[in-house]
């Protein structure tokens, strides 16, 4: 099955909406993503539904559970590969150590 978005050939990154981000930690058994995936999802769900509450001190706790979810997953804090290159996420692929290969794309 082909991927909805594009990766960098590192496997580093998938381009949404013009902006690189980070993909999970393919270090990750598919049992430790599957936790973190499903605790992400809960941790959504909770943001969505304190929102709808205006529940505000619900929502901060609600935040931090995204974050630690996908922090889990590799997909921000520290990176997860050991090369010493630095994190792009969010950057424009042209504007990256990637535009030769974006503007190559078909």
């Amino acid at each position: 099955m082909a991927n909805k978005y594009p990766h960098t050939p590192d496997g580093r990154y998938f381009i949404a909406k013009n902006r690189l981000w980070r993909c999970t930690d393919p270090s990750l058994s598919e049992d430790e993503k599957r936790v973190h995936i499903k605790a992400l999802m809960k941790a959504r769900r909770a943001v969505r539904t304190t929102q709808k509450q205006d529940d505000k001190a619900g929502l901060g706790g609600a935040r931090e559970a995204v974050q630690a979810a996908k922090e889990a997953l590799g997909e921000r804090g520290p990176v997860w590969w050991d090369d010493d290159a630095p994190d792009e996420t969010g950057f424009a692929p042209h504007n990256s150590s990637y535009a030769k290969w974006w503007e190559n794309l078909p």
